[in-house]
């Protein structure tokens, strides 16, 4: 799939840059396609390339040396990911990036992206807002693990989720995500066994449907009840 340059305005880090750097950003970038359940990279490795994601959806999850994993944030398309290389010459990936479902993305190279930063502030102060929303998610995210239930937990990630990724489906009513039970049970820090017993609760209660990795968010403002803590 061809990228044109001002398709690259899409990305909020790129929101205004001039035509000349758009195609100087193509020139200097190659596409890479992964199959459902491949890696762009690996955490710990090092990070040469800055991504742009181009189509599909992509998580980026932590693991800690006994295979336990957390996923850290879904990225969807036209948002960049990876980019700690160009801010720091000798950066290692901190998560791996795997797909959710066959993926394509723009790899730049991040020393290419860093000299661009020496004399293009945007650049330097988009990636600056780039890292700012993750810091800001990461707190959140603490201070749900900190202060609030379970149910709480699940079902502010699944507002998040809809609110990141979801799709509206024409054909069927609701919210569609492509996330399994397991996926949902790395972000929130808990067992799979309390997910699916959660999500088993709340589809009997109609407000939700499960299927092969996928939920159906059916009544969206109970989730919120339930993550605001609020009597029904």
């Amino acid at each position: 799939m061809q990228i044109l340059a001002n398709e690259l305005k899409q990305v909020n880090v790129f929101q205004n840059a001039p035509d000349d750097d758009l195609h100087l950003i193509l020139q200097n970038s190659i596409s890479r396609s992964i199959e459902e359940g491949g890696y762009f990279f690996f955490q710990g490795d090092s990070a040469r390339y800055s991504y742009i994601l181009t189509s599909g959806q992509v998580k980026l999850m932590q693991s800690n040396p006994k295979g336990q994993q957390v996923n850290l944030r879904t990225i969807t398309a036209w948002e960049m990911f990876g980019a700690l290389g160009a801010v720091h010459a000798d950066a290692n990936y901190p998560a791996s990036a795997q797909t959710l479902e066959n993926c394509t993305a723009l790899a730049v190279g991040s020393e290419f992206l860093h000299s661009m930063m020496e004399t293009r502030p945007y650049l330097s102060f988009g990636l600056m807002n780039l890292m700012t929303d993750y810091i800001q998610e990461m707190q959140s995210r603490y201070r749900e693990l900190a202060t609030e239930r379970v149910e709480q937990r699940v079902a502010n990630a699944l507002i998040r989720l809809a609110g990141q990724s979801g799709i509206r489906s024409k054909k069927k009513a609701g919210i569609e995500l492509s996330f399994s039970r397991q996926d949902v049970a790395e972000m929130t820090g808990t067992t799979l066994y309390t997910i699916s017993r959660l999500l088993s609760e709340w589809e009997r209660q109609g407000i939700l449907k499960t299927g092969r990795e996928r939920i159906q968010i059916l009544r969206p403002h109970d989730l919120v009840k339930i993550a605001e803590d609020l009597k029904k």
